[in-house]
């Protein structure tokens, strides 16, 4: 692997928690927030996922979020936002929840995981 850095979004690397549920689940988990950009992050955690699972994570001074997940490592895995957040915003102190509307993020589809691919289409190797 080499020291270039190919990815064209920067990212902050953290340590804070995040609320995360998963799809038709009313359950929420308690993750690890390791890696947070505007259009994803790096959460670990004991959670259920898999690739393609829609969620919705709650992050601190930015309130809930939805995303799909990207990818799964271990207990690792990799959230693509479904709007743009200001990543900034979860790094300062909580704030008393006041959001202002001229800051709320534009939709970006840049940060979209791919459909989770019918079932039917995949052939057997």
């Amino acid at each position: 692997m080499t020291g270039l850095e190919t990815r064209s979004v920067s990212r902050d690397s953290l340590f804070l928690l995040a609320n995360v549920r998963v799809e038709q689940s009313s359950e929420g988990h308690r993750v690890r927030v390791r890696n947070l950009s505007d259009g994803g992050m790096m959460g670990e955690g004991n959670t259920p996922v898999k690739r393609g699972n829609r969620v919705e994570v709650e992050l601190r001074n930015i309130g809930k979020v939805g995303g799909s997940v990207a990818w799964v490592q271990d207990q690792r895995f990799g959230i693509a936002f479904d709007e743009e957040i200001d990543s900034q915003r979860a790094r300062k102190p909580s704030d008393d929840g006041a959001v202002d509307p001229t800051s709320l993020p534009s939709t970006s589809y840049a940060h979209r995981a791919p459909p989770t691919p019918e079932p039917r289409s995949l052939r057997k190797v």
